[in-house]
């Protein structure tokens, strides 16, 4: 049972990984200075930055030891959340940029949010 949860655990890191790599490469094109930096080829973790503006950035980490948000303006850290409620704020983020794609208002729905 447990070797099964370990693998099951290894997927769903490697699978967050690719998603913030997409999603990177997404808010690139959309204008926002993002990276994901992963270590190694095995996709075991991943640092994830994204620069929102007027000093307002936004770090997410993930590998086996855990999973992080952390939203920092001005140097100063605003919010930092953890595991399940930092995976539900990533999505918020993913919605925000998949809206401002439909509405094609870009910058302008992202701001407003963070």
């Amino acid at each position: 049972m447990f070797l099964r949860l370990a693998h099951q655990h290894r997927q769903f890191v490697q699978d967050l990984v690719m998603n913030l790599q997409a999603l990177a490469v997404v808010l690139e094109r959309r204008g926002y200075p993002a990276s994901c930096y992963t270590c190694g080829d095995q996709m075991n973790s991943a640092s994830f930055m994204v620069s929102l503006g007027d000093n307002h950035l936004i770090r997410f980490l993930v590998s086996d030891y855990g999973i992080t948000w952390t939203e920092m303006r001005d140097d100063r850290e605003l919010m930092k959340l953890e595991g399940a409620e930092a995976i539900s704020q990533l999505d918020d983020l993913a919605d925000l940029v998949k809206q401002s794609m439909q509405t094609d208002t870009g910058s302008k729905t992202l701001a407003k949010k963070y």
